[in-house]
């Protein structure tokens, strides 16, 4: 089937306390995009990308292209004001239907693996996502005499209860999907609550398969884990 991939690539940098968006921060030598688009590349060089920037951001990273001399094709797309705006903007530049994988633009160690994996499992079962055991223990937070599905941002947390790690999984991306279904997915109105794709699709009565993902597929949000990645990406020369 014919495939593509939006990169969603909206941070803002804040955690990361720099003056740039942390997609554009280096990491050996070269901005953290460049990095990730390129692992899409490798795994498929006749592959459609989509890559989702803000609006204001479209200029700053055209020079970086050439300042880099990056020149792997891509689709450029400005992004709305949340994930789930983004992500369709994304949509509405894949013509064909057949499967598309959406990226974290700051997950850049990605292997060809773990991509072919989530798209040959989105083939057969419509919907893929990659998953990692959780190694630290877990609690969950409550407020007394409350149930969690009443909690507001806000509210004061003075109880919490263990919960069996063995159950839980970390999400990571690519996320991957039959087309149609996706685009049936993101007619849905928007909720605040969506927090990725599968999320959304899963609203449709959608079973999500689950695939075995990559610790080293890190989603790049802090100083640490650019160090992190540096290390990372050293290792695999």
């Amino acid at each position: 089937m014919q495939r593509s991939t939006i990169i969603v690539a909206g941070g803002s940098g804040k955690r990361m306390g720099a003056a740039v968006p942390k997609q554009f921060l280096l990491l050996k030598g070269r901005p953290l995009l460049m990095w990730t688009i390129e692992s899409f590349q490798r795994f498929d060089p006749n592959m459609q990308l989509v890559v989702v920037l803000p609006k204001d951001h479209h200029a700053t990273w055209q020079g970086l292209c050439a300042e880099h001399g990056f020149t792997v094709p891509h689709t450029l797309v400005s992004g709305g004001a949340e994930r789930f705006h983004s992500t369709l903007e994304g949509l509405k530049a894949v013509e064909h239907d057949g499967l598309v994988a959406v990226h974290d633009g700051v997950r850049p160690l990605v292997s060809a693996a773990l991509i072919a994996r989530c798209f040959a499992a989105s083939e057969e079962h419509g919907a893929a996502i990659p998953v990692v055991a959780i190694s630290s223990s877990v609690r969950e937070l409550t407020a007394e005499g409350k149930s969690t599905a009443l909690l507001s941002p806000s509210t004061p947390l003075r109880e919490s209860r263990a919960v069996d790690r063995s159950r839980l999984r970390a999400v990571q991306t690519p996320q991957c999907f039959r087309l149609p279904l996706l685009r049936r997915a993101f007619e849905l109105p928007y909720d605040p609550a969506f927090t990725d794709e599968a999320t959304l699709v899963e609203r449709l009565g959608v079973d999500v398969h689950l695939v075995e993902g990559e610790e080293h597929n890190i989603k790049v949000t802090t100083p640490f884990d650019l160090k992190v990645a540096e290390v990372v990406m050293g290792a695999q020369g």
